[in-house]
């Protein structure tokens, strides 16, 4: 049976319309912030890469990115950040760090692939430099480098370290003491929320620290003393106060990254051995790989007896220690 002309060429029309919408649509991120503007350095030295991360948006949804990325090295010797600069739904701005090296990925932006941003809405430089402040959440009080059974106070280290940079690499090189010899460490900062609410930070060693949660971060203004709690596993110093501290619970788990994630939080909680948790993030330990070729992170949110919910996020490749 002979299909007419005239049908064919309807049949030629619809088929071009349905891939005109589906290519349309593809190309609608369904993002929730839109970017206003993207630099990509140091406080010290950096350079607007709007142009360039355009250009990139256009060819994929994520990308790893460094110096060779964006083709300078605005600050030698130092780990760059790109920052993107974005604004939400409902007029809200924000600033999404990624420290040179790490995966970008564009699914948290509207019109990504689209290129439609950036076109001079941000004129505020590096640091929202109005007044010169970090726009972290919580103010740090004291921090801790070591175990429960043996832990040194790296306040002021720490302090040195945010002046010269937003994120490092922790250890006991970069504390210049191994305080529990052949196990290992973790570094807490306990800090105050804006609402006055005391929380806990856990990095374990060899994982990196992101200074954007902390406000003054780079100003250094802050841990005068206002913490006496110590270490925080036990009655007097746990954050919460009282309780039996000798159980972990595992509340969720999830691994991968951006929208790139899956739940492992049973996998994870079978992995508790004598209330406490030891395990390098891979995808072999975590039973598989949601991103290929993306590097991917564990988010953890655990409680110990009846303390407050933490959260610990630990890169794939290193290793995570709770409590």
């Amino acid at each position: 049976m002979r299909i007419p002309t005239i049908l064919k060429r309807h049949l030629s029309t619809l088929i071009l319309m349905l891939f005109a919408s589906t290519l349309a649509m593809a190309q609608n991120d369904d993002g929730q912030y839109q970017i206003l503007r993207a630099l990509y350095g140091t406080a010290r030295n950096n350079v607007d890469v709007t142009e360039r991360l355009r250009e990139l948006a256009r060819r994929d949804l994520t990308f790893r990115m460094g110096n060779s990325t964006f083709g300078v090295d605005p600050d030698p010797g130092v780990i760059k950040i790109l920052r993107i600069y974005a604004r939400g739904r409902y007029g809200q701005d924000r600033m999404f760090e990624y420290t040179e090296g790490s995966t970008v990925d564009g699914s948290l932006f509207t019109g990504w692939n689209g290129g439609n941003w950036g076109r001079g809405e941000w004129k505020r430089g590096w640091g929202n430099r109005n007044d010169d402040r970090d726009e972290g959440q919580y103010e740090i009080l004291h921090a801790r480098y070591g175990t429960a059974r043996g832990n040194v106070d790296v306040t002021e280290r720490l302090r040195e370290l945010a002046r010269r940079d937003l994120t490092f690499r922790m250890g006991n090189s970069t504390f210049g003491v191994d305080p529990d010899p052949g196990v290992i460490k973790i570094l807490r900062i306990y800090a105050r929320g804006r609402n006055g609410q005391d929380r806990m930070f856990e990095y374990a060693e060899g994982s990196t620290v992101d200074g954007s949660l902390f406000t003054g971060w780079n100003g250094g203004n802050w841990g005068r003393g206002e913490w006496k709690r110590g270490w925080g596993d036990d009655n007097n110093g746990r954050i919460g106060g009282g309780g039996d501290y000798t159980s972990l619970n595992i509340i969720s788990a999830t691994y991968g990254v951006g929208k790139q994630r899956r739940d492992v939080t049973d996998r994870v909680r079978s992995m508790v051995r004598d209330g406490r948790l030891y395990i390098t993030v891979n995808n072999d330990t975590l039973g598989g790989d949601p991103a290929p070729e993306i590097r991917k992170a564990l988010w953890v949110t655990y409680s110990t007896g009846r303390g407050r919910p933490q959260e610990v996020r630990v890169d794939e490749g290193e290793r995570l220690s709770v409590p």
